[in-house]
């Protein structure tokens, strides 16, 4: 679930891939990049860390041009050393740079084919650096560098690479080049800003980094869409995939996405505001006689959700955690150790809300459990007479396997339990989830833009074609001890 931004600009642009990945930060948080394009050189600048400590004033001064892009990185396939950060760069043909959000599930044969067909050499374990050296092969193909040529080396990358992906590139000589998966699991939106001397474009994982840089919205780069804005700011875009179904994650709606963003026409605020509405309503079928005393939701994602729920149960909507801003997502933490510690130093409870009450405490949703089991145990400890728990998503019980890092299958706190048994792995006196197809209805809403999402880890149901293998070996990639290993290693 990484953060990608591009913008064609008539002015310097560094300074907006900037601010647009720092309100793409919540997406990944283990290190960040940009690629600026300078005459005939791409300049690239990155490291681990968040957005603000990768650039300083030096490395700023360095990104001049009037094309470029940018990544914030959240781990999924490949290490965690600095060598991962993107984006990637190769100089044949004509000098790439390209940044990805997703993640490859036939990375291996493609390392191969790569290799010993196109041959090309990979330094790195990262698929998107694979997905680079793909892109360039089909590029170094064509004829002359054209948007058109471009577009064919697109069709090709979606004939070879299997997975869901969102990816934003740099051709010099060209300019941007953006395109999705044929089944549009990750997001990509494309803004258009009027300048003095143009048009002006930018595509982003997520709306807001169009709203907060000025950028009107104008829609969702389609699945399977390539979209080519070259140096003089002309637009061209074009269906570059066989049709497909249209599929996107519904995670980013439940956890992933900012709720001031617009994914697919869809508003994540009002999903998350239907989310609360049909988990009320299921407690007031399951429990017409509830003794509950006051909603307390788990900051931040799952205030939305909450306080639907509030009003729906007409109890009191209380907030009874204080957050402390500066740690950064535990679902993100690199080992359960780490985040074990983070949450106690993430969160604090206000004991006032909490005695003596039986107290209703909302989720957007359990993977691991683990800071799930914590928090219950500090609302006991701040006086909460019974403590339920409600999940505004259905119970995870599969990997995703399309970018984001839902670990091994037995590291999932429901796979393989039913709910009672989650419950009291969890500790809590009653735990709800919500039903898939709630979920999916709500974040269609009326208007179903969206007819079919790519919901893998509530069902298992995977939209693309698996390897039988394929998931015992990322079960040992992901791993909380494979990860551990690979840390102490390097």
């Amino acid at each position: 679930m990484c953060g990608i931004i591009g913008i064609v600009s008539t002015t310097e642009v560094a300074a907006s891939l900037y601010d647009g990945l720092t309100v793409l930060q919540h997406r990944g948080q283990d290190a960040a990049g940009i690629a600026t394009v300078d005459g005939r050189r791409i300049v690239t600048q990155k490291g681990n860390g968040l957005v603000k400590d990768v650039f300083g004033e030096a490395q700023m001064r360095l990104l001049t041009g009037r094309i470029g892009i940018g990544h914030c990185r959240y781990p999924t396939a490949g290490s965690e050393g600095s060598d991962e950060a993107q984006p990637f760069y190769v100089n044949s043909p004509y000098g790439i740079a390209l940044a990805h959000n997703g993640n490859l599930i036939n990375t291996d044969a493609l390392r191969q084919q790569v290799f010993e067909t196109d041959r090309r050499n990979i330094n790195t374990e990262s698929d998107s650096e694979v997905m680079l050296n793909v892109f360039a092969h089909e590029l170094q193909h064509q004829k002359e560098l054209t948007p058109a040529a471009a577009m064919e080396a697109v069709r090709g990358v979606n004939r070879r690479c299997i997975g869901g992906y969102a990816v934003v590139g740099v051709v010099l000589g060209l300019g941007l080049v953006a395109f999705r998966d044929p089944h549009g699991i990750r997001p990509l939106v494309i803004g258009r800003r009027e300048a003095v001397d143009g048009v002006e474009y930018a595509v982003a994982s997520e709306s807001v980094a169009l709203d907060i840089l000025g950028f009107q919205r104008v829609r969702d780069v389609a699945p399977g869409e390539c979209v080519v804005v070259t140096a003089r700011g002309d637009l061209y875009a074009e269906p570059c995939a066989e049709p497909a179904a249209h599929t996107p994650c519904i995670f980013e709606y439940v956890y992933m996405a900012r709720p001031d963003s617009m994914i697919e026409n869809i508003s994540v605020h009002k999903a998350r505001m239907r989310m609360g509405v049909a988990l009320g309503e299921k407690i007031k079928r399951m429990r017409p006689d509830h003794d509950i005393d006051v909603v307390i939701p788990i900051p931040d994602t799952s205030r939305t959700s909450a306080l639907e729920m509030a009003h729906v149960l007409d109890v009191k909507y209380r907030e009874g955690f204080i957050k402390n801003r500066y740690i950064g997502r535990t679902f993100i933490m690199p080992g359960q150790g780490e985040r074990v510690k983070s949450v106690r130093r993430k969160l604090n409870p206000i004991p006032l809300e909490f005695k003596d009450r039986v107290v209703l405490l909302v989720d957007d949703s359990i993977v691991r459990g683990t800071t799930s089991r914590q928090i219950i145990q500090m609302a006991r400890e701040a006086g909460a007479r019974k403590v339920y728990v409600a999940s505004a998503a259905p119970p995870v019980r599969h990997p995703n396997i399309y970018g984001i890092d839902m670990p091994a299958p037995d590291e999932l706190v429901a796979h393989g339990r039913t709910d009672e048994e989650v419950q009291d792995l969890l500790g809590c006196d009653w735990l709800i989830y919500q039903d898939l197809e709630d979920l999916e209805e709500a974040v269609a809403g009326s208007k179903k833009y969206v007819s079919r999402f790519d919901s893998s880890c509530f069902s298992g149901e995977y939209v693309t074609r698996v390897e039988p293998d394929y998931f015992e070996r990322i079960r040992q990639q992901r791993s909380d001890d494979a990860k551990s290993t690979r840390r102490q290693a390097s």
